[in-house]
């Protein structure tokens, strides 16, 4: 029997439908509209000011709620899955980090495993984003120094078996050994490479392209950045349009002003809205642990003890909030950068990103200040705030 939410506006086929309906069945979209007259089991009626979106996709999330990727059990990436959900996001990649090898091995095989096997009102695992180990030693930000390694086709061949060819994302830096033929290689296999933790030229953005590069990890952060006589990574992956760009909207790791260039630059249809987040997400001022380092996490943010920034404790639904802050985004443009981007990158716009009729039920509702209400994830209601909070 089918479940039905009306009342509010629905952001459907690129255009707002006023107080319409959407009715899913199971975990599928099966009508969306206006006079939909399935066989409805249950019926749950917003206020005409509330707003329905596609649900949020993060392709860039290590952890959440005292949990990370990196634990390599079930019950951390199902600890993550269920606090994702709380903040609108409804799938994701779970995101590894520079370690050891047989640390990441662990990481991708457990991961692997995990996808398809998924408990009722979790946020799917999409895939797993591979953030380093193949990066530059100049460009590390809070991955750990120690452990990164040239890039290495057949290394990244004997991981994605290990996976079950589940990674779907791979941030490397493109100038450092390897690293052009290591991109070649992930594109033809149809896996994202993303330019990031990189000290490259745009030169080496171009070529990086001609390889088939076609995202950049988290923009401004972990990466050269413009000069007036040589742009840089920065400056080719706001030059070239070939390229998404990610983006961590938190005002700690990129400044407003900043956010709003990069977004007149390369708007909405080229940018992906990510978090970075690591298990200090959802939980209180204190120290954590990413990648065997101490983070020091309060007011907000997250550094190592020399000071450097090691990922957030971002919320999605705070990232759409300051995107629309920070710059003249609209709600269509948030969907675009959250939702449509990221499943168009990740290969899966064929069943998510947009609510359209055989789509998974993965939508969110937003009241009129836009703080979330509901979250409904493959047609399950997994978070539902409660009337006075």
């Amino acid at each position: 029997m089918a479940t039905k939410i009306e009342g509010c506006s629905f952001f459907s086929q690129n255009e707002w439908k006023e107080n319409g309906c959407l009715v899913f069945d199971k975990d599928k979209i099966v009508g969306i509209g206006f006079d939909e007259n399935s066989a409805i089991n249950e019926t749950v009626r917003f206020p005409e000011t509330y707003k329905c979106l596609p649900g949020m996709i993060d392709m860039h999330i290590h952890g959440a709620n005292g949990s990370d990727t990196m634990d390599a059990t079930p019950e951390a990436l199902s600890t993550i899955a269920s606090a994702l959900v709380k903040e609108g996001t409804t799938s994701f990649l779970a995101t590894t980090i520079t370690q050891s090898v047989p640390a990441i091995e662990k990481a991708v095989a457990n991961a692997g495993e995990m996808i398809g096997h998924q408990k009722p009102g979790e946020a799917e695992i999409l895939g797993i984003h591979l953030e380093g180990p193949f990066i530059n030693k100049e460009k590390t930000g809070a991955q750990p120094i120690e452990y990164i390694l040239e890039a290495d086709r057949n290394l990244f061949d004997q991981w994605q078996k290990l996976s079950g060819n589940k990674i779907k994302e791979v941030t490397l830096a493109p100038e450092t050994k390897g690293g052009l033929d290591l991109i070649h290689h992930l594109a033809s296999q149809g896996v994202v490479a993303s330019i990031g933790h990189t000290n490259g030229t745009d030169d080496d953005v171009i070529r990086a392209i001609d390889a088939g590069a076609t995202q950049v990890t988290h923009l401004f952060n972990g990466m050269r950045g413009m000069h007036h006589r040589e742009p840089g990574i920065l400056g080719g992956a706001l030059l070239h349009h070939e390229l998404y760009t990610e983006l961590i909207c938190d005002g700690h790791h990129v400044c407003q002003s900043m956010v709003n260039l990069a977004y007149k630059l390369k708007g909405s249809d080229r940018m992906i809205l990510i978090t970075d987040a690591m298990r200090a997400k959802c939980l209180k001022k204190g120290v954590y642990d990413l990648g065997g380092q101490d983070v020091y996490v309060d007011n907000g943010l997250a550094v190592l003890k020399s000071g450097t920034i090691a990922g957030s404790v971002l919320k999605m639904d705070e990232s759409l909030q300051n995107i629309m802050a920070f710059t003249d985004a609209t709600l269509a443009d948030v969907v675009q950068m959250g939702a449509i981007n990221p499943a168009m990158q990740c290969g899966v716009f064929d069943r998510k990103g947009s609510l359209e009729v055989g789509k998974d039920a993965d939508f969110i509702v937003l009241n009129e200040h836009n703080e979330l209400v509901l979250t409904v994830c493959r047609g399950t209601i997994a978070f539902q705030k409660k009337e006075g909070r």
